[in-house]
């Protein structure tokens, strides 16, 4: 058994086996994300082999530490691998720049059986052929391909430099099938003899992706709509080795609006910045597997899956072709219903980090803050700012008080504070409850509505407009002591 029958054997056959094949140059973009996330939803929904594979070919572009951040972020999320760098496998090593010597075998292999060629140009030798249209894409035109086979391998025995090129076909026309797009058949004429093995003996992303899609025996490859213009030339390439041609699943990008591509230049969120952000990891998987891709039948007006629920129900055929609009306020609105959905205690687990950070009175029991601001949290990150009131009360402006709903001017403002100091001071129990019944029956006793009182005391204890509870809430949290000092410099502040 020679060394191609040899690779051939330990294919592994008989089931779906699909890859997640990042490049180590960064961090995980959402479209990243989301080929990861449908890659391993059709390996675990046929019950299938998902394999992570690390693609380091491209030396200049590697980031020292992006390999750990794919694995976090596999972990994080749940995408579990079969296969991959950390754990082995049959068909390994899985990392690219571990196989060099395998691509460079495969691409003499190709020569031999005239699907590519060497080539000994050098930049300055490329020509354009004499009727090249301007407007057409400029292709690499040189009297390589014609070179005999014995001849090239004389100039290579003699150390002349070279690539080794893909040989496409002058005439016809190559048909591939995508799960999404259909058919699409191109003109051979309009492909260039694309370089599959560089001068410095490493392959091409193209020409490293085909060969280890087939040894590695990947039934279905997800990629993005930016790779269809490629998918011909992969198709070439699997029919001059003789290889089954796998299942090709192009997304359509997503975008950051109708022109514009999601782009970190730009400022467009990450995985790991939506985390730090305080997202939840299970709303951003969820978000993500509904960009440009919807269930079917009873299905279809559902919103909300888990990863498990998803590995049931997803199909191929609900990938949609249009780009899908990354859209910040309806990953907002998710995000806030997995936050309802978490206990007391996962709540404030996820939420102590960002509430030490806004709230340092040690006085101030965070585990309230978390009951009050459970309900109302959208965001993680957003807390510092709903609740750093609690640690210090901000200078704010005497007109918020005077709030149409509620009929509070500056005057009954006034008129307000000082019967609910009245009312405060001479508190013996310190409750919500207490709160909340002493100064309702203030009200009454008044004559006024409810909250002529309470709105009042809210700005006064917050100094803000919006706050995540009502004013006896706030008391309750801030203690009787904080409280009337507040309410005492709401009063100074209205009198000047």
């Amino acid at each position: 058994m020679d060394f191609f029958e040899e690779m051939e054997a330990r294919i592994p056959k008989g089931k779906v086996r699909t890859r997640f094949a990042p490049s180590p140059t960064g961090y995980m973009h959402v479209g990243n994300l989301r080929t990861a996330l449908y890659t391993w939803l059709i390996a675990r929904r046929h019950g299938g082999t998902f394999i992570l594979r690390i693609e380091d070919t491209d030396q200049g572009r590697l980031v020292d530490g992006a390999v750990d951040v794919i694995y976090k972020t596999m972990a994080e999320c749940g995408l579990t691998h079969d296969e991959g760098p950390d754990i082995g496998g049959p068909v390994g090593p899985y990392v690219q720049s571990q196989r060099r010597a395998l691509f460079g075998k495969y691409a003499e292999l190709l020569v031999q059986r005239g699907g590519a060629y060497y080539c000994f140009c050098q930049k300055e030798d490329e020509e354009e052929s004499d009727d090249a249209d301007p407007k057409q894409i400029k292709k690499h035109v040189c009297a390589c391909r014609e070179l005999p086979l014995d001849e090239a391998l004389a100039k290579k025995a003699a150390g002349v430099p070279y690539v080794i090129r893909q040989r496409i076909p002058t005439e016809g026309t190559t048909t591939f099938h995508d799960a999404s797009f259909g058919d699409i058949t191109v003109e051979n004429k309009e492909l260039e003899d694309q370089v599959l093995l560089k001068s410095d003996g490493l392959p091409t992303y193209n020409f490293a992706n085909v060969v280890d899609d087939h040894l590695m025996g990947i039934t279905h490859v997800v990629r993005g709509s930016e790779y269809l213009s490629s998918a011909p030339k992969y198709n070439l390439l699997y029919e001059a080795f003789g290889w089954d041609v796998p299942t090709y699943v192009h997304c359509s990008p997503v975008m950051r609006d109708a022109q514009h591509k999601m782009s970190k230049r730009h400022g467009d969120p990450s995985y790991e910045d939506l985390i730090n952000e305080g997202y939840l990891t299970e709303a951003v998987l969820n978000y993500v597997a509904l960009l440009g891709w919807s269930p079917k039948g009873e299905l279809a007006e559902r919103e909300f899956f888990t990863l498990p629920e998803l590995a049931e129900v997803f199909d191929i055929s609900g990938i949609s072709k249009s780009p899908a609009v990354f859209d910040i306020n309806k990953l907002r609105w998710m995000n806030a219903e997995y936050m309802k959905k978490l206990s007391p205690e996962a709540f404030f687990a996820k939420a102590e980090p960002y509430l030490k950070k806004a709230v340092t009175n040690p006085a101030i029991d965070l585990h309230a803050v978390a009951a009050l601001v459970h309900s109302r949290c959208e965001v993680l990150s957003d807390l510092a700012e709903r609740v750093d009131f609690l640690d210090r009360l901000p200078d704010y402006d005497t007109a918020l008080y005077v709030h149409k709903k509620s009929k509070t001017t500056l005057e009954n403002s006034l008129e307000s504070l000082k019967w609910s100091l009245d009312v405060l001071q001479s508190l013996d129990t310190w409750t919500n409850e207490s709160l909340y019944d002493a100064l309702v029956a203030l009200a009454a006793e008044k004559g006024v509505k409810n909250a002529i009182v309470l709105w009042p005391l809210r700005v006064a204890v917050s100094g803000k407009a919006s706050t995540p509870g009502g004013a006896t809430e706030l008391c309750a949290l801030l203690g009787k002591d904080e409280s009337i000092r507040r309410v005492e410099a709401g009063i100074a502040l209205l009198q000047k």
